[in-house]
């Protein structure tokens, strides 16, 4: 029997989602999570879970940083996202970011029940409307745009995201207890490393890709070495 786990804070679309699975997989042990650390204990507790179905927006996480989670603590779990937005550009990011499938919370319990299927059989999954003939090229496109991101030190990349806020350099210097030479060169070296010419065009190229996971990377990178 496959063991999923349901990870989401809505109580209501757990059942909801929990009875869409078993009336078209009737042999399946579903548990569920509420937050990303219980899914985490569940995870460790019980184990040998075929799959997670994770909604994105979590009261305990930013952005991508609860697939990200789950995916440095148990890289070989298929996990996929199950939300209620289905924007181009989240499909592709959390592919990026290690997801199995992507599906939206409206999907019928057949779509759903197929999109699991794909999963489990090792594929991912990507909702049929989606534009498939444009995907590996925007996920070229992302990969490289946070391949420039992490070449960033992470002193660049918190001056990036302050700069994201529309802050000055006087206002970085301030708050980083630097000086405002200091805070030029940093932005200097963020214009050339993300090979733009202005710093509008690196806060929008940022703007693309779920910045504040590969901040919060950055910070774990640092704080494990």
């Amino acid at each position: 029997m496959k063991r999923i786990l349901i990870v989401d804070d809505h109580p209501l679309f757990r059942d909801a989602l929990h009875n869409s699975i078993q009336s078209v997989m009737p042999r399946v042990d579903i548990h569920e999570a509420e937050t990303i650390d219980d899914a985490i204990g569940t995870l460790k507790n019980i184990g040998l879970f075929k799959l997670a179905l994770l909604d994105l927006f979590m009261p305990d996480t930013n952005g991508f940083d609860g697939l990200l989670t789950l995916r440095k603590q148990f890289p070989k779990l298929p996990i996929m996202i199950v939300t209620g937005q289905e924007d181009r550009r989240l499909v592709k990011e959390a592919i990026n970011y290690g997801a199995s499938g992507f599906i939206a919370k409206t999907s019928s319990g057949e779509e759903i029940a197929h999109a699991i299927s794909e999963v489990l059989a090792g594929n991912i999954y990507i909702p049929e409307d989606f534009n498939t003939d444009n995907f590996d090229e925007a996920n070229q496109e992302s990969k490289e745009l946070a391949r420039r991101l992490f070449s960033l030190t992470r002193q660049q990349l918190i001056v990036l995201g302050m700069l994201r806020e529309g802050k000055l350099n006087k206002q970085i210097a301030y708050e980083l207890s630097v000086g405002e030479t200091t805070v030029k060169a940093h932005v200097s070296e963020i214009l050339r490393k993300m090979n733009v010419v202005s710093r509008t065009q690196a806060v929008i190229e940022a703007s693309k890709i779920d910045f504040d996971s590969i901040l919060n990377q950055s910070a774990e990178k640092i704080s494990t070495q």
